[in-house]
């Protein structure tokens, strides 16, 4: 049986799972979720990334969302809305709310979210062994400018003073806020200046996470953002070096297709760490120390010379994610691609 491991991030990393389970029913699949994204909100532990993934495997995403569940209500939300409680830009739902109640009374009782999490997917089967990069506690941050913050879209309560640390007339008018509220409230609409995964340099990869990438027979970087996704899970010691050690194909596949993301705003976290949203420059950002071979959309089959140039193997076919079909044979393309760079 395969051995595959998969970084994954949310929406893109769940639907290209889903591909890959289609593709290679039989494989044992170990999927190492970004925690970056993580967030406390009403005192509760909620991990969108996490939960994106087991939804999305387990039956219960709504699908055209591509995040919360299915046949949802927003009671909760509203009640707290009344009581003028916030933030209302971070729209959880009720069924959504009972899993974070969950989580957050296993981690109160002690138990780490490795271990939460294995409960969690008890109840959904995903049908892969899912596991958070660390159990500790990292929360991707962002860094703006306050002067942009006030008159970004989605601003009102809880919006930026326009002052950060040392802000003023003449000060520093910068702040950092969670990628959350860069993302969600903010829709990436001012610019990102840093990405920061504060409390990566000093977290430990969680339990299984170092044993799953030596056992593995292939690596995978689904199409997921690679900075506040994948990046943030190889900011974690000991995890890049790992892969780079693995002594396996390491193959990922592009998220850039005809120089735009094909989902969300990665353009704007990859210009706040210089690299061009374009799919070699993403290849060549993660680096042949860590891929072996990268896959990019037909339509930026002109980039493929340059990302060999780089020393990474690089192939052109269609990346849309256009149903479960189209993207398990995206993951056959990945896996005969990393056949090929293991031969």
């Amino acid at each position: 049986m395969e051995r595959i491991v998969v970084l994954a991030g949310g929406i893109g990393g769940a639907r290209f799972l889903r591909g890959l389970k289609a593709a290679v029913p039989d494989a044992d699949v170990t999927v190492v979720g970004n925690t970056g994204d993580d967030i406390h909100l009403f005192g509760l532990k909620v991990c969108p990334d996490l939960d994106t993934v087991m939804y999305t495997l387990g039956g219960g995403i709504n699908e055209e969302q591509g995040w919360g569940r299915a046949d949802e209500s927003f009671t909760v939300k509203e009640e707290l809305a009344a009581y003028g409680v916030g933030p209302e830009w971070f729209g959880l739902g009720d069924r959504d709310f009972a899993t974070h109640i969950v989580r957050t009374q296993m981690m109160s009782a002690g138990y780490p979210l490795s271990a939460v999490t294995e409960a969690l997917c008890a109840r959904w089967q995903p049908g892969v062994r899912l596991l958070p990069m660390t159990d500790d506690r990292v929360e991707t941050h962002v860094l703006i400018d306050t002067a942009e913050l006030d008159e970004s879209p989605g601003n009102g309560a809880g919006g930026g003073s326009g002052h950060g640390p040392g802000g003023g007339p003449g000060g520093d008018r910068r702040k950092a806020v969670h990628f959350q509220e860069y993302w969600v409230r903010l829709r990436a609409s001012v610019e990102a200046h840093a990405v920061v995964p504060v409390g990566a340099e000093s977290a430990k990869p969680a339990p299984g996470v170092l044993d799953a990438i030596a056992d593995a027979d292939v690596i995978l970087f689904p199409p997921s953002n690679p900075v506040v996704s994948v990046g943030t899970i190889l900011a974690v010691p000991g995890i890049r070096e790992a892969i780079a050690d693995a002594g396996v194909p390491v193959v990922g596949l592009s998220p850039i297709v005809g120089d735009a993301p094909v989902h969300g705003m990665a353009d704007k976290v990859l210009s706040a760490i210089g690299v061009e949203s374009t799919a070699a420059a993403v290849a060549q950002h993660y680096g042949s120390g860590l891929l072996d071979g990268w896959l990019v959309d037909t339509v930026d089959a002109g980039s493929a010379q340059a990302v060999e140039d780089a020393g990474i193997r690089c192939r052109a076919v269609p990346l849309m994610m256009n149903g479960t079909e189209a993207t398990a044979q995206m993951a056959r393309e990945a896996l005969a691609l990393a056949e090929e760079v293991g031969a």
